[in-house]
């Protein structure tokens, strides 16, 4: 598009992701174990992994659920009008004298295991305008996702958060990472079940003011705590499919959501 050009009846994501047929099931009473007078459409669940889920149809023998949000597929139909470009913030390695791009925006970067949680959780942050998920702090160049999870690269799964300085802060982006990662901050090469070089969790600095706060955050946990706390270096992107993996999987994006983020869809 250019500077002026609008389009018309243009479909947008409402932010709740779309429908996730994975997450819509249809069990018997008997494998069950509940009675039929116990259910009716329209009763909500809680299931024993934490999620809720809507019963969306019951027959004589058996019932359906479904556990993807309420709006998942909703969309919006709009027409976009482009007002203007902006450059975004520098993402490169550290820095002592980082160079401007002129952009409102600041970049945010860091390992909390699996980048798909990590990413999702960011973007419901309200400040935060973009996110990516990839590879830093390894030996080669452009690692493939097969590649950094053999371990054999030195890379771990980031993301880089995209955020207006403006609405969040770096110190406040910092201590949502800890977090996020709660006792799991005290485990070396490892978040949840996750194990592995490749899931070690980390803030990387882009210049000395991030550097100051970073490390301040960081050591504020104590002597035992594992996040590395480096420079940034090199930011690979992980393969299309990986970015935003869970808002297209069907969960929410939208800001101030609270919904439990699932790791795997």
């Amino acid at each position: 598009m250019k500077i002026g050009e609008q389009i018309n009846d243009v479909m947008l994501d409402a932010g709740w992701g779309e429908v996730n047929p994975n997450l819509i099931a249809t069990t018997s009473f008997a494998d069950s174990g509940v009675s039929k007078d116990q259910i009716k459409v329209g009763s909500q669940l809680q299931l024993a992994n934490g999620m809720t889920c809507v019963v969306t149809a019951v027959t004589d023998k058996d019932f359906t659920i479904d556990a993807n949000p309420p709006m998942a597929g909703a969309v919006y139909k709009a027409s976009i009008k482009l007002l203007g470009v902006e450059d975004g913030p520098d993402v490169s390695k550290y820095s002592e004298k980082p160079k401007s791009t002129g952009s409102r925006y600041q970049a945010f970067t860091c390992a909390l295991g699996c980048f798909w949680g990590g990413e999702l959780f960011f973007m419901r942050q309200p400040g935060v305008v973009g996110t990516s998920v990839g590879y830093t702090q390894g030996s080669i160049n452009d690692p493939t996702y097969q590649q950094v999870c053999s371990g054999s690269t030195g890379h771990t799964e980031a993301l880089v958060v995209t955020y207006d300085p403006d609405i969040i802060s770096y110190d406040k982006l910092c201590h949502l990472a800890m977090d996020r990662l709660g006792e799991n901050k005290y485990l070396l090469n490892q978040v949840g079940n996750d194990r592995g070089t490749q899931y070690r969790h980390g803030i990387y600095y882009h210049t000395p003011e991030q550097k100051e706060v970073a490390k301040a955050v960081v050591a504020s946990f104590g002597e035992d705590c594992k996040t590395e706390c480096l420079p940034a270096d090199e930011f690979y992107y992980a393969e299309d499919y990986h970015q935003q993996y869970l808002l297209k999987g069907g969960q929410s994006a939208r800001k101030k959501d609270s919904t439990v983020i699932r790791c795997y869809g």
